[in-house]
């Protein structure tokens, strides 16, 4: 099975050789490194640009607007901050023209903790990425969502951010993409750059189909009737495990897509177990789950639920410390997040 970061690839390859994507470029994304987590290793289109964040959204930007289909890559979301006003240009532009430009461009970078990243590298973007109005926002959990959210992102007419979750980027997924070898040992030949020279190397690409997932549409993973959890990202798979060892019946929702995202599905989801915990890495103060919260709070099932919609998220500290411990009491791991739902759990109505 393929990792994140091999399903990302044979997507972009995907891209390259049928939605007409020109070009692919970034900080170290073309050879001979193929991205830092190699993400883009062996792609025909690739490119490395100098370190200047500013710089790539901006070729981005006019490459899109010469109608040209491209996916740019700022190496990690802790260096995309210098480029917020143009981020929030690309957004408008659409808008602002009255629907008579596109901007087909897609923004990919990784986020979250879960790597020892340290102070510079183990950000989050998402609350502040759902934020910038005009871009469509997604974040996959597994690689065959990868693949599919990837393909759906190019192709989409306007501005796509694909928000790429550090710590799962070497995670093997557990359903096959369309196309890909049957065993991991043969998609790693194929796919995979020797270490040393590679000079010589190039990949035997797999025949890979088109397999799309829905931008808007959140997965059900675990069905419950006790308790909804709605995660993405690095803390997905830890809901998914407690829920599946608790004792209570909890049901596992992978949002997905954070805009637009899917109301529909959390709303039928809460409305069953009249319980909502919300879990992501992002800083408390000013959390994109704090929106999903209010949304539950000021729409009927207020008058539904039995506990106050709850929101575990990562500490409001400017960075997270490289010491493990550090790192795991900043942002939700296991333990915190098995904790918070017992206590949503035990609360009377």
């Amino acid at each position: 099975m393929a990792n994140m970061a091999q399903a990302i690839r044979m997507a972009l390859h995907f891209g390259e050789e049928n939605l007409d994507v020109t070009d692919i470029f970034g900080q170290d994304v073309g050879a001979p490194l193929g991205g830092v987590f190699t993400a883009t290793q062996g792609l025909k289109n690739t490119w490395n640009t100098p370190l200047d964040e500013r710089g790539i959204v901006s070729t981005a930007i006019g490459l899109g607007l010469a109608g040209e289909r491209c996916v740019a890559e700022i190496q990690f979301c802790d260096y995309i901050f210098n480029t917020i006003d143009l981020l929030k240009y690309a957004g408008n532009l659409n808008w602002s023209c009255n629907g008579n430009y596109n901007l087909p461009i897609t923004l990919m970078t990784p986020v979250g903790a879960g790597i020892r990243g340290s102070v510079y590298h183990s950000h989050s973007f998402d609350a502040w990425a759902t934020k910038i109005p005009g871009w469509k926002i997604v974040m996959p959990s597994t690689p065959l969502d990868a693949y599919g959210l990837m393909l759906s992102a190019i192709e989409d007419p306007n501005p796509v951010m694909f928000l790429k979750p550090k710590a799962l980027l070497r995670v093997k997924g557990e359903e096959l993409i369309p196309g890909e070898p049957d065993t991991e040992k043969a998609l790693k030949a194929a796919i995979d750059a020797p270490l040393g020279d590679r000079s010589k190397w190039s990949p035997n690409w797999p025949k890979v189909k088109d397999f799309r997932i829905e931008i808007g549409k959140a997965k059900i993973l675990e069905e419950g009737d006790d308790l909804t959890i709605v995660s993405y990202g690095r803390p997905l798979p830890l809901c998914q495990k407690i829920a599946k060892e608790h004792e209570a019946s909890i049901e596992v929702i992978d949002l997905r897509s954070l805009y637009p995202y899917d109301w529909n599905t959390l709303y039928k989801s809460i409305y069953k177990t009249k319980r909502v915990l919300f879990v992501n890495e992002e800083t408390e103060v000013t959390n994109f789950a704090e929106h999903l919260s209010y949304r539950v709070v000021n729409s009927d099932l207020f008058y539904r639920i039995d506990s106050p919609p709850r929101v575990l998220a990562g500490k409001n500290v400017p960075g997270i410390g490289l010491h493990p411990n550090l790192e795991e009491a900043s942002v939700p791991y296991e333990n915190e997040i098995l904790k918070e739902v017992n206590d949503v759990l035990q609360v009377v109505p």
